[in-house]
């Protein structure tokens, strides 16, 4: 089945895309016999691509969506629709059921009936397994022998069930709307306040034990717990009562309640998921992509037959900084991974501050001196011995190190001081950089977090460097702090344990052939990441055209002026002038008109790419690049 899928797609890149993809993907022809299929595919469903080839979509359509499915397959083969997206179930090889988002188009080669179908199905049966806890335990407030009513923080009654109805006599249209007090007897109306202000704080109040009213006068013994209701933002927003006779059903109770929680819990983890999720994928796309177009662009310089040794040799090493520097980035997330699900082992041992401290450096000392910064380390001169991971601890120290370094314009200070304090061990890492504005401080130890006004400044990163120092130093039983007067004011950061006594394969990209290249161009490139820049200009250069690569936003436009190239590739997230700024004002020059601007950049969403185009920009790319992309672009630029 694999070689079918060249017949649809054209192209290797195609051919790429099919077999990489995160979703899964089938061709079928009319008679819904399956022609080609992914690896994620043949994986949801458990068969092989040839199991699969003997089969149908229909054939591993669950019987209970089969009207479904073939109602919408004879639209579409008869032209009615172009294509369809339906939740079906499959039945996978082992005979388990799974959910599925799937979506059906059309293909044609021309007017005429479609010969062919393509499918792309993702996998929900999670999202639907949630979908029917909410929907039972919907179903059981609705009918639950207890009452189940809901009130603001002012108290006044927002929903009432029919339970409610029951044990206290009154219809939900003659309380709904009104305070909870009209429930409860004149002698314990002292109650409300101090319940209201437990659930304020957060608290829940479980199991309490007190006298209310009915209707009809009578008073009832019984039980209430009250939690919380919060909003998608964690605020707090109302409360939500269950009170049953104590004498009856104790047993659905537990169960009731234990449903109740559990639906919490997974709706809180469902809204923290999706919040995090866009912004995780994000930034981890931007900074793997960054990595990675050096790379693609040295693989290309080392196997160009035109390309001497010392390019090759240098090609090299290029490849061996990026990948080093992705493999960092990884081992970041996996210990955030780990401390995250609780499996992260300290290994603790006897060691002092000092060791500790030199440790750190070592490890930041490269950064440190290519921007020919000063560091002074003030330790106490006794010996601070104490049970620590000494790894971990260095770790996190080296974190504030690079970003003091990072963050810190080339000459400037940095000051270590250790000293213990009381039972406490206390390290303050210190500069005089750039600082962190006041309403950003909240914000630095949150995971992905970085500050937007320092990107440009700073040397990338996934934004995981303190929120893994604040795990680690957690896990020691300790804290860690920062200050900062302000935006250029430097920024101060104080980490405090306490002291205790002893007691991955390579993958191979596909072949690209490569065009003819363009007729020679003068062509300018701007990129902070002088890997990026200079690779690209040799590939450039290797077609015969005249380059000059810099790595700041105001060098592009000192050599716009002073070279007057045809063709500017600029990258956007640049020191001094960011990528936009600097086409907007190559815009604005006399000739800035005919200039074709090109956007290569690791931020690739569709509000991006919109940002760009609306700065000047002719094309927006994401890295990595196809050269070909470049060719094509030079070749009609």
């Amino acid at each position: 089945m694999g070689n079918d899928v060249g017949t649809f797609a054209g192209t290797e890149l195609f051919g790429a895309v099919f077999e990489q993809a995160a979703v899964g993907i089938a061709i079928a022809d009319r008679h819904g016999r399956f022609v080609a299929a992914n690896p994620r595919f043949c994986e949801i469903l458990g068969y092989t691509a040839d199991e699969l080839h003997r089969t149908t979509i229909l054939a591993i359509t669950h019987p209970q969506d089969l009207a479904q499915t073939r109602s919408q397959l004879a639209r579409l083969l008869a032209g009615e629709i172009a294509k369809y997206a339906i939740e079906k179930r499959y039945v996978r090889n082992d005979g388990g059921v799974i959910w599925s988002h799937t979506s059906v188009a059309a293909l044609r080669d021309g007017p005429g009936k479609p010969h062919y179908m393509v499918g792309v199905i993702q996998e929900i049966s999670e999202r639907k397994t949630a979908e029917e806890a909410r929907n039972r335990l919907a179903a059981v407030v609705e009918s639950s022998e207890d009452a189940i009513i809901s009130k603001t923080l002012e108290g006044v009654i927002t929903s009432w069930n029919r339970g409610a109805e029951r044990i206290f006599g009154y219809a939900p249209s003659e309380v709904i709307g009104k305070p909870i007090t009209i429930l409860i007897p004149p002698d314990h109306l002292n109650e409300e306040p101090a319940i209201l202000e437990r659930l304020k704080r957060g608290e829940l109040v479980d199991h309490y034990e007190t006298v209310r009213k009915h209707k009809g006068g009578a008073l009832l013994n019984i039980s209430l717990s009250v939690s919380p209701i919060r909003d998608s933002g964690g605020t707090i927003i109302g409360a939500s009562k269950i009170a049953r006779d104590i004498t009856m059903q104790k047993r659905v109770e537990r169960e009731a309640e234990e449903q109740a929680r559990t639906l919490e819990q997974l709706n809180t983890a469902l809204r923290e998921a999706d919040r995090r999720k866009d912004e995780f994928l994000a930034t981890l796309a931007h900074e793997l992509r960054n990595p990675l177009a050096p790379i693609r662009q040295a693989a290309f310089i080392s196997q160009a037959p035109l390309a001497t040794d010392e390019q090759k040799r240098w090609s090299h090493d290029v490849i061996s900084r990026q990948v080093a520097h992705m493999s960092l980035l990884l081992d970041d997330l996996l210990d955030v991974s780990r401390i995250t699900r609780g499996s992260l082992e300290l290994r603790n041992e006897i060691t002092n501050l000092a060791s500790v401290v030199d440790a750190a450096v070592e490890t930041a000392r490269p950064l440190i001196d290519a921007k020919e910064h000063t560091l002074s380390v003030e330790l106490p001169q006794e010996s601070c011995r104490f049970a620590a991971d000494p790894m971990r601890l260095a770790q996190v120290l080296s974190n504030l190190l690079t970003n003091a370094a990072k963050y810190t314009d080339p000459g400037g200070t940095i000051r270590v001081r250790g000293a213990r304090v009381a039972d406490m061990m206390v390290v303050s890492v210190a500069d005089n950089g750039i600082g962190i504005p006041t309403e950003a401080l909240p914000e630095v130890f949150r995971m992905f977090s970085q500050v937007k006004a320092t990107q440009d400044r700073s040397d990338g990163g996934l934004g995981i460097g303190l929120a893994l120092s604040k795990g680690i130093i957690e896990l020691h039983g300790g804290t860690i702090t920062v200050t900062s007067t302000g935006s250029g004011q430097g920024s101060e950061f104080t980490v405090a344990w306490p002291v205790r006594a002893a007691t991955v394969s390579p993958r191979e990209d596909a072949t690209v052939s490569r065009k003819d290249p363009a007729r020679p161009r003068r062509v300018l490139i701007a990129d902070d990441n002088s890997d990026a820049a200079e690779s690209l200009a040799i590939l450039l250069r290797m077609d015969g055209h005249e380059v000059t690569a810099v790595h700041d936003g105001r060098a592009a436009i000192e050599q716009f002026d002073t070279m007057h190239p045809e063709v500017v590739l600029l990258d956007i997230g640049m020191p001094r002038l960011d990528g936009y700024e600097v086409a907007r004002q190559m815009r604005q020059r006399a000739r800035g008109g005919s200039v074709t601007l090109v956007a290569i950049t690791g931020w690739g969403q569709h509000g991006d790419k919109a940002r760009a185009l609306a700065a000047g920009f002719d094309h927006h790319f994401t890295k990595p690049i196809e050269p070909e992309d470049i060719a094509t672009v030079l070749r009609s630029g």
